[in-house]
């Protein structure tokens, strides 16, 4: 059962003491609905406060001058979204950060005029001289777009600490549907998401290197969602482990990688960047392309497999399809998910199905397996279907209501 389907069912607890995994996260997310449509209708959706309540008086603390914003407790909202799945994955990874700050942060939900809302929010210190650097500090990281001081009262934050662990609850049970059996027009949104949180949370995009990659867009996520997706069907790959390699090659991100790699061959191939030439071989540029980062000389081995293969290419889309001709300098990121794919089922069959095997040959060659990159890939698979079985309908709606506002600075 997904998350967005246990926020919706209220079901009555049961009198039975002994209860499983599934109905335990059913009732606690039922109480979660209860409470907050309790709070949407006993509590102000605006607690504005008067002006002398919201400018506190500075107070002095040794040779230290504190100037707090709460009567309460402090906080702040550091982001929002109208999203489910990619409020949480945002919400597991800001907590994933730092451990000491994992208690401190929280995940609400709400609704606006039209949909469900929502928000993330960090404790802060009650002095606005130190949170407001720090949060500065965060925002010039890339770990949040926006941030807004927030003045709790004790009642808003256990309020939020229940929405929370309900959420956790409810992204940690099993669940009823599974990846393979999911269906694309609950699936493609989802993913879509997924791609879009793996390229904003790369080291390189939130170290904020000069080099750093764009991260993808949403209609960028959409387009290469579907492609993955058919590719995968295609193939017969397990979606989850090719979800892996995507990640752990660029995040899914279109770039370069490799630059300086070379390799020495006997003879240069139309379109080799040769960098020296010897007596009998050649030094030719073998650096690795795009999202799935294929090198050069692996993309033609995968070009002379495509022209041997008997399967039907014409169930594929028109920009999934490879030419007949290969022109290594001017693949398309479409017809590179293609040869990923086709790359996997390769080395999955050369394996025999061995998917840590094929994997680890995917990074370090078929002599080489790379089983460190493996376990990498593995952990991303993990992930990927934990979060996506458990993927909202698109058309659902959350019946949380919403946090008790307190006063925004």
């Amino acid at each position: 059962m997904s998350a967005k389907k246990l926020t919706r069912n209220l079901r009555r607890p049961s009198a039975a003491r002994l209860f499983s995994a599934r109905a335990l996260a059913v009732i606690a997310l039922s109480a979660l609905a209860l409470t907050s449509w309790t709070a949407d209708r006993l509590w102000p959706r605006h607690m504005r406060v008067s002006t002398h309540h919201r400018r506190l008086a500075p107070k002095v603390q040794g040779r230290h001058v504190a100037v707090p914003f709460s009567n309460e407790v402090a906080c702040a909202e550091i982001a929002s979204f109208d999203d489910q799945l990619e409020a949480f994955l945002r919400y597991e990874y800001l907590r994933g950060r730092d451990p000491d700050d994992a208690s401190k942060i929280f995940l609400t939900a709400g609704h606006g005029s039209k949909r469900a809302n929502y928000k993330i929010f960090l404790l802060v210190e009650n002095d606005q001289l130190t949170a407001i650097p720090r949060l500065n500090r965060m925002e010039s990281h890339g770990l949040i777009t926006h941030y807004e001081l927030v003045a709790w009262t004790k009642q808003d934050l256990a309020f939020a600490q229940q929405q929370s662990r309900m959420f956790e609850n409810a992204y940690n049970v099993p669940t009823e549907q599974k990846l393979e059996t999911l269906p694309s027009f609950q699936l493609l949104p989802a993913l879509a998401d997924f791609l879009v949180f793996k390229s904003q949370t790369d080291w390189r995009v939130v170290g904020q290197s000069s080099r750093a990659p764009q991260p993808l867009t949403h209609h960028q996520a959409l387009r290469l969602a579907s492609d993955i997706l058919d590719v995968a069907h295609f193939y017969n790959l397990p979606l989850d482990y090719f979800l892996g390699v995507g990640a752990m090659e660029n995040n899914y991100m279109d770039v370069n990688g490799d630059l300086t790699h070379a390799v020495w061959k006997k003879r240069a191939d139309r379109g080799d960047i040769v960098l020296r030439r010897d007596r009998k071989r050649v030094l030719v540029s073998d650096y690795s392309i795009g999202t799935w980062q294929i090198s050069r000389e692996t993309l033609r081995a995968a070009h002379q497999v495509y022209l041997k293969d008997k399967r039907h290419y014409d169930e594929l889309p028109p920009r999934l399809r490879p030419s007949r001709d290969l022109d290594v300098n001017s693949v398309n990121s479409e017809v590179l998910t293609t040869y990923a794919g086709l790359v996997l089922r390769d080395l999955l069959d050369r394996f025999g199905g061995d998917v840590d095997q094929a994997i680890g040959a995917y990074n370090g060659g078929i002599r080489n397996p790379n089983p460190a990159y493996a376990a990498g890939v593995k952990n991303v698979a993990f992930y990927a279907r934990r979060v996506l079985e458990h993927a909202p309908l698109p058309a659902a709606k959350s019946p949380a209501g919403a946090l008790p506002n307190g006063t925004v600075l």
